[in-house]
C-alpha cells in the first residue's frame, strides 16, 4: 500500500501545461479522463486542511501527496450552456471561470460539499470541466482521515475505497479541497499545491508501489488496453438535462451515480 511522503514516481510528474486547457470544455473534459489529480499536503501552513496533521505527520514533515486517477468528468460551456454557473453572466463567485485556463474553480454546494472544477478555454470565455469521481492512487490512508472515515479491512475493500473519491464531494474532501484554499489556484504549476498530471509508463503498468492500490483487482486491469469511455447526460442538471456532456471510464467501480 502506498505510504505517500514524496513518493518519487508521483512527486516527478509534471502539471498538464496550460495549453491543455485552453480548448472546448468537451475535449478537455474527455481527455482528463486517466489524468491524475495530484494535492501536496503539509502538516502546517500552505493550501491544505490544518486537521491533516493530525494524520500522523508532525511539524516539519515533507508534504504528503494525496493523488486519484479521475474516472468521471463533466463539461460546461459557459454562456451558452443553462446548465452552467456562467450562464448568466460573470459574478464574484464565478469570476475564475472567466479568467484565464487552467484554474481551480470551487464551489460550496448543498451547505456541505466543495466541488472541484477546471476552467477552460481563453481568458473572458466561461468554460469548465466538473470533476466528478476518481479512483484512489496515493495517500489513502491521508484521505479516510480526511474523510473521517475508518479504513476496517487490511487491504481496504472496494466498498471502503469507493466511499473516499466517488462523486464531486467525496473527492474534494478527500484530498483537502475547499473554495477557501484551493479557488482560483493555478493547477499549471506545484506552487499551490493541487495540480492534475499525465499519469507515466511506471505508474500506468502497475510496476510502482503507488499504483498498487489496495487490492490486486484494482491494481492489474488497468491501462492494459485503453478504457472504453462513455458519454451520458450530466447528473442532476435540469436546464439542458439531455446534453450528453458527462464523461466516463466504462466498468470502473469508482464511476459515481448512474454507472456504464
Amino acid at each position: 500500500m502506498p505510504t505517500g511522503p514524496d513518493h518519487p514516481a508521483l512527486a516527478r510528474l509534471r502539471p498538464l501545461p496550460r495549453a491543455f486547457y485552453n480548448r472546448d470544455p468537451l475535449a478537455v473534459a474527455r481527455e482528463l479522463l486517466g489524468k491524475l489529480l495530484i494535492s501536496s499536503m503539509q502538516p502546517e501552513g500552505g493550501p491544505h486542511p490544518p486537521s491533516f496533521g493530525e494524520c500522523g505527520n508532525s511539524q516539519g514533515s515533507p508534504p504528503t501527496l494525496l493523488a486519484g486517477r479521475i474516472v468521471e468528468t463533466e463539461a460546461y460551456l459557459g454562456t451558452d450552456d443553462p446548465g452552467a454557473h456562467a450562464y448568466r453572466g460573470r459574478t464574484a463567485r464565478n469570476a475564475v471561470l472567466f479568467g484565464p485556463p487552467g484554474h481551480a474553480y470551487v464551489y460550496f454546494i448543498y451547505g456541505n460539499h466543495y466541488c472541484l472544477n477546471v476552467s477552460c478555454q481563453p481568458k473572458g470565455e466561461a468554460g469548465c470541466v466538473l470533476l466528478r469521481a476518481l479512483e484512489p492512487v496515493c495517500g489513502i490512508e491521508g484521505m479516510a482521515a480526511l474523510r473521517g472515515l475508518p479504513l476496517d479491512s487490511a487491504p481496504p475493500r472496494l466498498a471502503e475505497l469507493r466511499r473516499l473519491t466517488s462523486g464531486p464531494g467525496r473527492l474534494s474532501q478527500a484530498l483537502g479541497i475547499t473554495r477557501p484554499r484551493h479557488n482560483g489556484c493555478d493547477l499549471c504549476s506545484r506552487k499551490g499545491g493541487l495540480y492534475i498530471a499525465e499519469e507515466d509508463a511506471e505508474l500506468a503498468s502497475g510496476t510502482s508501489d503507488v499504483a498498487g492500490i489496495a487490492t490486486s483487482r484494482l491494481a492489474k486491469p488497468r491501462i492494459v488496453t485503453t478504457p472504453r469511455i462513455v458519454t451520458t447526460p450530466r447528473i442532476n442538471v435540469t436546464r439542458a438535462p439531455h446534453h450528453e456532456y458527462r464523461f466516463l471510464l466504462s466498468g470502473n467501480p469508482f464511476v459515481s451515480a448512474k454507472r456504464a
